[in-house]
């Protein structure tokens, strides 16, 4: 069957349409949900439905049946797999920044509650389906996607502004032998009771699935989007400097300088390069989530329970990473009086954050 997916790039937006008509399931912003329509427009910028819909209809240049979105993209890309074709639409506002010993962090001029990253989908499948089963591929299609993203366990900042303003179309093909093409405007084709092409749904489903993940990951990539363990810090809410505070809170004896400030912040810079130290840190990151939420049984940690030590034996494991096992009676110290920020964090995170300032004091002062 030939493919009758055309896309047209302009300046203003992206067109995507078929002179033969598509059966559209979708949840764009000017849209009927269930739409027989020749373009699909989705136009740079934010509008209101008005706004929109008229755009839309200079943005078309002919006079067409369409539905609409408004989305401030970046790009595009399209993959194809036979008779499905998945077009990705997707944007952006962060970006990487470069931090010392060879550090990143990911970070937005707009901040992280207006930056946004959006990953959206128009599915083409090249078929004469019925709108029941268009339905099915939609949801198919946002629940691989939602797995995709869960599954990634990004910093809570960054998920938090995934997929807040995305969009989905599915579009199939309109049946030729009940189509007319003069009554498309009276709302007369008969999308009910038509003749619907014979597919494997079990197969459908599942190359839907595919094709959904493939193009979260290719848009990942395009985006240069990768979270390290910096960003896992923003995550808990800390800053380099907060570390570097709770660290010089318990000094005695020396004098508070810039220097000395400025020596204990590259030594946390470069104790978080340490790939051992980094693992020690996310397992307690990933491990405190797990069980702040209750997904682990036979673990309940609403009282913080005393016998439950182990974030202790994270925290001296950092330390003597670090500097050694004399850092482990300073992180004693620091476990027990919990200064600064420390006090604040979660039961399992205030420990190994503790063994990280324990162990970069013990360096500085053994220097």
């Amino acid at each position: 069957m030939e493919n009758n997916l055309n896309i047209i790039s302009k300046d203003n937006g992206l067109c995507i349409s078929n002179p033969n008509y598509f059966l559209a399931f979708s949840d764009f912003k000017v849209s009927d949900g269930i739409d027989i329509i020749e373009n699909i427009d989705i136009i740079k910028g934010k509008y209101r439905f008005e706004e929109l819909a008229e755009l839309s209809e200079d943005f078309n240049e002919v006079e067409a049946s369409y539905i609409a979105q408004d989305f401030d993209f970046e790009d595009y890309f399209v993959n194809s797999y036979g008779d499905l074709n998945i077009v990705t639409i997707y944007k952006n506002d962060v970006v990487l920044e470069d931090f010392p010993e060879q550090l990143k962090v990911a970070n937005s001029e707009k901040g992280f509650v207006d930056a946004k990253i959006d990953v959206s989908h128009v599915i083409y499948i090249n078929k004469v389906l019925s709108p029941k089963l268009l339905l099915k591929v939609y949801k198919t299609a946002i629940k691989a996607k939602s797995e995709f993203f869960q599954g990634l366990n990004l910093p809570i900042h960054i998920k938090n502004i995934i997929n807040t303003d995305d969009f989905l179309a599915i579009l199939a093909n309109v049946p030729e032998s009940t189509f007319k093409e003069e009554n498309i405007y009276e709302d007369s084709v008969d999308i009910v009771n038509n003749e619907y092409d014979d597919v494997d749904l079990d197969a459908l489903l599942l190359s839907i699935e595919e094709a959904v993940i493939i193009s979260c990951e290719d848009a990942l990539e395009k985006l240069g989007l990768s979270f390290g363990i910096l960003d896992y810090l923003v995550s808990e809410g800390i800053l380099i400097g907060d570390l570097v505070e709770a660290g010089l809170e318990l000094v005695e004896g020396v004098e508070i300088t810039d220097e000395l400030k400025d020596k204990l912040e590259k030594q946390i810079f470069k104790a978080l390069t340490d790939i051992n130290v980094i693992v020690l840190l996310m397992a307690a990151i990933r491990t405190e989530d797990d069980l702040s939420k209750g997904r682990i049984r036979e673990i309940d940690v609403s009282d913080d329970p005393s016998y439950l030590y182990t974030d202790e034996v994270l925290g001296m494991a950092i330390a003597n990473q670090i500097a050694g096992s004399k850092a482990i009676f300073n992180f004693n110290r620091y476990d027990n009086l919990k200064p600064g920020i420390l006090y604040g964090l979660r039961p399992m995170v205030d420990d190994i954050f503790g063994g990280l300032i324990a162990g970069c004091m013990s360096k500085i002062f053994e220097e």
